[in-house]
């Protein structure tokens, strides 16, 4: 039975008004149990996951040597302690799905599966992330339901730390960057989407759906990863010539290529196909606001083309892109976004759907509102900066984004670490053709592109 309530030494109005929905209990054991619900942009996933849409992506870590599993060991512990909000399952209410605590210790796991696969309760995955582990590579998966890559990344640093101190590397000052005042804890688990959200912000519009690409899937398991890996500078070079960021850059190739696989088209199918070109970029919303959630606290930006309007240079997409973006990540457009999204979730019809029919709704309108409306997606990372002395232990990192939807098919996951730039496309088609187009246009300009399989 409970005995009482046990607030994380928050004053109770002060835990009330920062976070409405996190409960923690105390039992007759003494051991501190808690559940809370999905935050605004995690409750899509369960309504719409399977076997292969599995919503998990990662980052892997390259190290120059091979890894102390030893080291690995010690420090789980200490991981356990930091992100206690991490070691929850997933659990169906009648109204909402929510997150609870489990008794599930963190692992590690051999690197032997399929990439991005689903967690599965029944092989006893209670947890919502995996670290994995192979000769010199470091791998950690997350469910969207848990975090987003700003959340995970911030999690891996300090794991990377952890376990370069366990070798002799000084990084108590990094790591002080870590320690949280237990008054101030609460903002990491916040659900920081309700916490900027605006009543009064009108919601933002419905774009019309989008060119997908035509080609065949693969056969099960369909997910497959190609890294291409180039020097930084080099690229930096050609976008800076464009008067541009590398980012900008790649997603105008990432819709040039698309634009060059509409035109080889057969023209019966090319006039059957939508003809808005559409590429879906997460943003990182903390660079916005001043959040330190560790939960998902991300939407998109989404630069586009449209082919009703003629044929585009390289040079008018990137300006395009470039606009789009700028324009895009304003905060007040940021709000409209919000609003949309928070302000659903919040009318009173909705609240009193039973889950199963939230269900059926959210995959519906994932399709109707998500996978319709865009052509791709190119996640970037940005440029990893580490401790010089850590930096040294390591080759290169590599984001890996969760297999695309059956619209999709394809999408790009970008990581920058010291002068390696590495890109890679998750694919789960027979075709090749879009990757090659994409990695040859890079070698046109001048560009060293190494491939590898993963």
């Amino acid at each position: 039975m409970i005995s009482h309530f046990f607030l994380i030494t928050l004053p109770f109005k002060s835990f009330c008004s920062s976070f409405k929905n996190f409960v923690v209990v105390l039992n007759n054991n003494n051991t501190k149990s808690f559940w809370y619900p999905l935050d605004n942009a995690a409750k899509i996933y369960p309504a719409i996951q399977n076997d292969e849409l599995t919503n998990v992506y990662r980052i892997a870590v390259v190290l120059k040597e091979r890894i102390k599993i030893a080291h690995l060991i010690n420090i789980l512990p200490k991981l356990e302690e930091r992100f206690p909000y991490y070691k929850v399952t997933l659990k169906k209410g009648f109204f909402w799905y929510y997150l609870e605590q489990t008794n599930t210790p963190f692992q590690l796991i051999v690197d032997k599966s399929i990439l991005c696969r689903a967690f599965d309760q029944k092989r006893n995955e209670r947890l919502l992330f995996r670290i994995l582990v192979i000769k010199n590579r470091i791998s950690i998966e997350f469910s969207h339901i848990l975090t987003d890559g700003g959340g995970a990344f911030r999690f891996l640093q300090y794991f990377l730390l952890l376990y370069f101190q366990q070798g002799g590397i000084d990084v108590r000052e990094q790591l002080n960057e870590f320690v949280v005042n237990p008054k101030d804890f609460h903002e990491e688990f916040v659900d920081s989407y309700k916490e900027y959200f605006k009543k009064e912000v009108p919601p933002n519009f419905k774009r019309p759906k989008s060119f997908h690409l035509p080609f065949p899937l693969n056969r099960k398991p369909r997910f497959d990863v190609l890294v291409a890996v180039m020097p930084l500078d080099e690229i930096k070079k050609v976008a800076q010539d464009k008067e541009v960021n590398i980012t900008v850059y790649l997603i105008a190739l990432y819709l040039y290529v698309l634009q060059d696989i509409h035109k080889t088209l057969p023209e019966y199918s090319r006039n059957k196909k939508n003809k808005i070109l559409r590429i879906q970029v997460p943003v990182n919303l903390r660079n916005i606001y001043p959040s330190k959630t560790m939960r998902n606290f991300s939407l998109f930006v989404m630069p586009e083309i449209d082919l009703r309007l003629g044929h585009y240079t390289f040079d008018e997409i990137i300006k395009i892109v470039y606009h789009k973006i700028q324009l895009e990540t304003d905060e007040k457009l940021i709000n409209k976004i919000i609003a949309r999204n928070v302000g659903g979730e919040r009318k009173i019809i909705v609240k009193g759907i039973p889950l199963f029919l939230k269900s059926l709704l959210l995959n519906y309108k994932y399709y109707s509102m998500g996978a319709n409306q865009y052509s791709g997606v190119v996640t970037n990372i940005g440029k990893i900066n580490l401790p010089e002395a850590v930096e040294k232990k390591i080759d290169h990192f590599i984001l890996t984004p969760p297999p695309p939807n059956k619209k999709l098919k394809i999408n790009c996951g970008i990581a920058g670490f010291k002068n390696n730039l590495v890109l890679s496309f998750g694919n789960i088609t027979i075709s090749k053709e879009f990757e090659k187009k994409f990695l040859n246009f890079l070698v046109q300009q001048r560009i060293n592109v190494k491939l590898s399989k993963y």
